[in-house]
């Protein structure tokens, strides 16, 4: 072929080329949700700060895909067993086409299963597979503070259980969208569930507490000058009721019920609580699910105009800052209010400034998550004066003291 039929050829070719990568790029950068929606990482042109910042976020790690780098639990021999009893055990294996777990009862296998979703990784991660177009829970979890592998929460303790599924509901609360469609296999463990993979949003979004920001995103490209948010609800616009909506979305346990779909919902949006009048009785409140319930029917919270966002600042990861959450409890119980704590004067100011949250919003145990023989503990968000927690704090600061003391003394 000459050179110059070789020319003509590129001159045809190259710019097909060019088209179908653009297509191909769009594609992969357009939203499932729709034209109106940006995708997140569109928001770290302008956001770049806060976007990395809320990367290492409990809600950015609510969902991810499973890989080598977002599993946390080992799969070294010897640390990738959960063993149920002597005849019966879950092993975490490696393998080039992914990441398994397969049962084992008298050393035969039973079943194997890719971790194709890692859910959570704070406290531990649960994780899920696809069968053909349903979502199913595997039965062995990954406990961070234990830094081992357990049984799953909820699941049963003398079997090996492939067969939970993963509905609406879980996703709700841990993605930012996915659509439903058929399940190819009907019926399978009475799951009537089925999804469209592809079109799952990882995590909890830019987008899905900001709401849809296309417009945002075209208006401030089109206009740098202007430094006034444009098409999008800024959380400093919302009144205190649609600030705690934001949060109650996910964070009011079975409480409450929405006037649309979870994935549907934006800034301003209504929430309709079904029985405000069960969510006063706080001990029967679990500490996992309803954290609006427990927050209502603080003191704090009925005396004053805080929300959410008064403690809990959603794009830093401030887990484990009691002095950053001591500083927010100051900012009104303090002298110049004349609203002290009562040990102030018997305990040192270094030590109070780090034990508000441990004193007045105690880690209780979770009556939901339960992981193999443990228990998870987390905050209770019904702030109050609990006098058997005060006492063990005292009596904890009261031997650490002591053993300073002595240390000193040598």
């Amino acid at each position: 072929m000459s050179k110059r039929k070789l020319f003509r050829l590129g001159i045809f070719i190259i710019p097909v080329i060019i088209l179908l990568a653009q297509c191909i790029d769009y594609k992969k950068q357009k939203d499932p949700r729709g034209n109106t929606y940006a995708g997140s990482k569109t928001c770290v042109t302008c956001h770049q700060s806060i976007y990395k910042s809320y990367l290492h976020t409990a809600h950015y790690l609510a969902s991810q895909p499973a890989t080598d780098s977002t599993i946390e639990g080992s799969f070294v021999h010897g640390s990738n067993e959960f063993v149920f009893n002597p005849q019966m055990k879950v092993v975490m294996d490696k393998r080039d086409t992914g990441f398994y777990q397969t049962g084992y009862i008298n050393g035969k296998k039973q079943q194997s299963q890719r971790f194709d979703i890692v859910f959570g990784g704070i406290k531990g991660q649960t994780y899920a597979y696809w069968f053909t177009n349903q979502l199913f829970e595997l039965p062995v979890t990954y406990v961070k503070n234990m830094n081992t592998w357990v049984n799953s929460p909820g699941y049963y303790t003398d079997r090996i259980e492939f067969e939970r599924p993963i509905g609406t509901k879980c996703l709700n609360c841990h993605a930012s969208e996915i659509k439903k469609e058929q399940p190819l296999v009907p019926g399978f463990n009475n799951n009537n569930e089925g999804f469209d993979k592809n079109s799952l949003v990882y995590g909890i979004d830019c987008e899905r507490c900001h709401g849809p920001a296309a417009e945002h995103v075209k208006f401030h490209i089109n206009h740098p000058e202007v430094k006034k948010a444009n098409y999008i609800a800024t959380f400093s616009s919302l009144d205190r009721e649609q600030k705690m909506n934001m949060c109650v979305v996910c964070h009011s346990g079975a409480d409450s019920r929405m006037l649309k779909a979870a994935f549907k919902f934006n800034p301003k949006d209504n929430i309709k609580y079904v029985d405000p009048v069960s969510e006063l009785d706080y001990k029967h409140i679990d500490v996992h699910g309803n954290q609006r319930g427990l927050l209502i029917t603080s003191k704090c919270y009925i005396s004053s105009n805080m929300d959410c966002s008064t403690c809990h600042d959603t794009h830093v990861n401030d887990r484990a800052n009691l002095i950053g959450y001591t500083s927010r409890c100051m900012t009104c119980h303090n002298a110049s209010s004349h609203n002290v704590c009562k040990m102030t004067g018997q305990l040192s100011a270094g030590i109070l400034k780090t034990n508000c949250i441990s004193c007045h919003m105690p880690e209780l145990t979770s009556k939901v998550i339960i992981a193999g023989d443990s228990s998870t503990l987390i905050h209770t968000h019904h702030i109050a004066i609990y006098p058997g927690q005060t006492q063990k704090i005292l009596a904890f600061l009261k031997t650490d003291q002591n053993k300073d003391s002595r240390y000193r003394s040598k």
